[in-house]
Protein backbone atom coordinates (compact mmCIF):
# COMPACT_ATOMS: atom_id res chain seq x y z
CA UNK A 1 0.00 0.00 0.00
CA UNK A 2 1.41 3.62 -0.50
CA UNK A 3 0.23 6.60 0.52
CA UNK A 4 1.25 10.45 0.28
CA UNK A 5 0.67 13.93 1.73
CA UNK A 6 -0.78 16.83 -0.41
CA UNK A 7 -1.90 20.49 0.78
CA UNK A 8 -5.48 21.83 -0.20
CA UNK A 9 -7.51 24.28 1.36
CA UNK A 10 -9.07 21.67 3.80
CA UNK A 11 -5.21 21.16 5.14
CA UNK A 12 -3.43 18.16 4.33
CA UNK A 13 -4.78 15.45 2.48
CA UNK A 14 -4.02 12.08 2.88
CA UNK A 15 -4.23 9.59 0.39
CA UNK A 16 -3.60 5.88 0.48
CA UNK A 17 -3.78 3.56 -3.25
CA UNK A 18 -2.20 0.64 -4.59
CA UNK A 19 -0.24 -0.10 -7.54
CA UNK A 20 -2.64 -0.73 -10.61
CA UNK A 21 -1.52 -1.43 -14.48
CA UNK A 22 -5.19 0.29 -15.17
CA UNK A 23 -5.05 3.60 -13.27
CA UNK A 24 -4.39 6.83 -14.61
CA UNK A 25 -0.53 7.11 -13.16
CA UNK A 26 -0.50 4.01 -11.87
CA UNK A 27 -2.11 4.19 -8.55
CA UNK A 28 -5.45 3.32 -7.67
CA UNK A 29 -7.14 5.05 -5.16
CA UNK A 30 -8.02 3.92 -1.59
CA UNK A 31 -8.75 6.75 0.27
CA UNK A 32 -8.46 10.33 0.66
CA UNK A 33 -8.57 11.65 4.33
CA UNK A 34 -8.08 14.73 6.22
CA UNK A 35 -6.57 15.28 9.99
CA UNK A 36 -9.66 14.98 12.54
CA UNK A 37 -11.50 12.58 10.07
CA UNK A 38 -13.65 10.44 11.58
CA UNK A 39 -12.50 6.58 10.90
CA UNK A 40 -9.53 7.57 8.80
CA UNK A 41 -7.20 5.07 8.10
CA UNK A 42 -4.06 5.00 10.28
CA UNK A 43 -0.73 4.71 8.27
CA UNK A 44 0.72 1.29 8.68
CA UNK A 45 4.26 -0.04 9.14
CA UNK A 46 3.78 -1.80 5.82
CA UNK A 47 3.06 1.18 3.99
CA UNK A 48 4.98 2.97 2.03
CA UNK A 49 5.79 6.51 0.58
CA UNK A 50 5.45 7.43 -2.52
CA UNK A 51 4.52 10.90 -3.87
CA UNK A 52 5.30 10.10 -7.29
CA UNK A 53 2.84 7.53 -7.51
CA UNK A 54 -0.17 9.73 -6.69
CA UNK A 55 1.09 12.59 -9.42
CA UNK A 56 -2.34 12.34 -11.40
CA UNK A 57 -4.30 12.41 -8.17
CA UNK A 58 -2.54 15.23 -6.85
CA UNK A 59 -3.08 17.07 -10.39
CA UNK A 60 -6.34 16.60 -10.14
CA UNK A 61 -7.32 17.26 -6.77
CA UNK A 62 -5.09 21.04 -7.54
CA UNK A 63 -7.58 21.72 -10.68
CA UNK A 64 -10.37 20.99 -8.28
CA UNK A 65 -9.57 23.06 -5.94
CA UNK A 66 -8.87 26.16 -8.35
CA UNK A 67 -12.01 26.04 -9.82
CA UNK A 68 -11.07 24.26 -13.31
CA UNK A 69 -12.33 21.17 -12.83
CA UNK A 70 -15.81 19.58 -12.12
CA UNK A 71 -15.15 15.79 -11.50
CA UNK A 72 -12.16 13.47 -11.17
CA UNK A 73 -10.96 10.59 -13.35
CA UNK A 74 -9.31 8.19 -11.18
CA UNK A 75 -9.77 4.74 -10.92
CA UNK A 76 -10.24 3.67 -7.11
CA UNK A 77 -10.01 0.76 -4.97
CA UNK A 78 -12.23 0.27 -2.20
CA UNK A 79 -13.77 -1.98 0.14
CA UNK A 80 -16.93 -2.20 1.30
CA UNK A 81 -20.09 -4.20 1.36
CA UNK A 82 -22.16 -4.29 -2.00
CA UNK A 83 -24.74 -1.93 -0.43
CA UNK A 84 -22.13 0.61 0.84
CA UNK A 85 -20.34 0.61 -2.97
CA UNK A 86 -23.67 1.08 -4.45
CA UNK A 87 -24.27 4.35 -2.20
CA UNK A 88 -20.55 5.61 -2.73
CA UNK A 89 -21.56 4.52 -6.59
CA UNK A 90 -24.43 6.74 -6.64
CA UNK A 91 -22.29 9.92 -5.02
CA UNK A 92 -20.53 10.36 -7.97
CA UNK A 93 -23.86 11.04 -9.92
CA UNK A 94 -24.68 13.79 -7.91
CA UNK A 95 -23.70 16.85 -10.16
CA UNK A 96 -20.71 19.51 -8.65
CA UNK A 97 -22.34 22.54 -7.80
CA UNK A 98 -25.80 20.87 -6.44
CA UNK A 99 -26.56 18.85 -3.36
CA UNK A 100 -29.25 16.25 -2.64
CA UNK A 101 -30.69 14.97 0.32
CA UNK A 102 -30.06 11.08 1.91
CA UNK A 103 -33.71 10.28 1.66
CA UNK A 104 -33.15 11.27 -2.40
CA UNK A 105 -30.43 9.38 -2.47
CA UNK A 106 -31.60 6.07 -1.02
CA UNK A 107 -34.35 6.50 -3.82
CA UNK A 108 -31.28 6.39 -6.47
CA UNK A 109 -30.26 3.08 -4.78
CA UNK A 110 -33.40 1.71 -4.53
CA UNK A 111 -33.16 1.73 -1.22
CA UNK A 112 -36.67 1.98 0.82
CA UNK A 113 -37.49 5.10 3.03
CA UNK A 114 -36.43 3.09 5.89
CA UNK A 115 -32.95 2.70 4.88
CA UNK A 116 -32.28 6.50 4.71
CA UNK A 117 -30.44 5.13 7.86
CA UNK A 118 -28.46 2.92 6.32
CA UNK A 119 -27.74 5.26 3.18
CA UNK A 120 -26.64 8.16 5.95
CA UNK A 121 -24.29 5.41 7.25
CA UNK A 122 -22.58 4.27 3.87
CA UNK A 123 -22.24 8.08 3.21
CA UNK A 124 -20.20 8.44 6.01
CA UNK A 125 -18.53 5.86 5.61
CA UNK A 126 -16.86 6.96 2.04
CA UNK A 127 -13.27 6.63 2.10
CA UNK A 128 -13.06 9.02 -0.35
CA UNK A 129 -13.83 12.55 0.84
CA UNK A 130 -13.72 15.42 -2.24
CA UNK A 131 -13.13 12.44 -5.13
CA UNK A 132 -16.12 10.48 -4.10
CA UNK A 133 -18.81 14.02 -3.48
CA UNK A 134 -20.56 12.73 0.24
CA UNK A 135 -20.05 16.54 1.00
CA UNK A 136 -23.01 16.79 -1.55
CA UNK A 137 -25.64 15.07 0.36
CA UNK A 138 -27.43 17.51 2.61
CA UNK A 139 -30.59 17.06 5.44
CA UNK A 140 -33.89 17.06 3.90
CA UNK A 141 -35.07 20.56 5.30
CA UNK A 142 -31.74 22.04 3.65
CA UNK A 143 -29.24 21.53 6.65
CA UNK A 144 -25.67 20.73 6.47
CA UNK A 145 -25.50 17.35 8.48
CA UNK A 146 -22.29 15.33 9.58
CA UNK A 147 -19.78 15.05 7.60
CA UNK A 148 -16.65 13.23 8.84
CA UNK A 149 -14.45 15.61 7.55
CA UNK A 150 -16.44 18.07 9.75
CA UNK A 151 -18.82 20.99 8.92
CA UNK A 152 -16.60 23.31 7.91
CA UNK A 153 -14.59 21.51 5.16
CA UNK A 154 -18.23 20.51 3.94
CA UNK A 155 -19.44 23.97 3.98
CA UNK A 156 -15.82 25.10 2.41
CA UNK A 157 -16.46 22.45 -0.60
CA UNK A 158 -20.11 23.08 -1.41
CA UNK A 159 -18.99 27.13 -1.45
CA UNK A 160 -16.14 26.25 -3.76
CA UNK A 161 -19.17 24.35 -6.20
CA UNK A 162 -21.41 27.67 -5.95
CA UNK A 163 -23.68 25.37 -4.41
CA UNK A 164 -24.82 27.93 -2.48
CA UNK A 165 -25.80 26.46 0.89
CA UNK A 166 -24.34 27.92 4.20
Amino acid sequence: MLYTEIDSPLGPLLLTGTPSDTAPGGTAVASLTVPGQKNAPAIAADRRRDPGAFAEAERQLRAYFAGESEGFALEFAVQGTEFRRKVWEALDDVPYGTTTSYGELAARVGASRAAVRAVGGAVGANPLLVLRPCHRVIGADGSLTGYAGGLERKRLLLGLEGAGVV
